[in-house]
């Protein structure tokens, strides 16, 4: 079964504070997957959802090390990055099983690299540009996945 529900950002702050008030709703063991074009406000999002979870530290997109992990919010925050992910059998080699099926929010960047492997019940989040509407404009989907 699917929910979804569409946003309608016209800043980078109303992208944040949406990901603030999913981080401040997100459930210890939730996945969340994020798809969306270079540039289009993955960070902004994935940084507001670790102001909602309590994280202070700075966030940044994970390109390089695919998994960053931060502690010291109410749960813990498994920020993904898989764009760089080259075989799948990279994230065994990570051990990302005790990530996603883990205690903590988990959040991948570039999910659609990975649908092989990503659990059947998550949110899948994307964020489109639509320059009709303004330079600024996303249009944030939000499909609620569950058995």
């Amino acid at each position: 079964m699917e929910q979804i529900t569409i946003y309608e950002s016209f800043s980078a702050e109303d992208t944040r504070k949406l990901g603030q008030r999913l981080g401040t709703e997100a459930k210890p063991g939730e996945v969340y997957t994020l798809v969306g074009d270079l540039g289009v406000g993955k960070t902004v999002l994935t940084q507001g959802i670790a102001e909602g979870l309590g994280i202070e530290e700075a966030v940044c997109s994970p390109t390089f090390t695919i998994v960053q992990v931060y502690e010291e919010g109410r749960m813990p925050f498994y920020h993904f990055d898989v764009y760089r992910i080259g075989d799948i059998e990279e994230m065994d080699e990570i051990g990302y099983e005790d990530y996603f099926y883990g205690d903590g929010l988990t959040m991948i960047e570039w999910a659609n690299l990975i649908e092989e492997i990503l659990p059947e019940v998550r949110k899948d989040i994307t964020i489109e540009k639509d320059l009709e509407k303004g330079f600024d404009y996303r249009r944030i989907t939000i499909k609620e996945v569950t058995e």
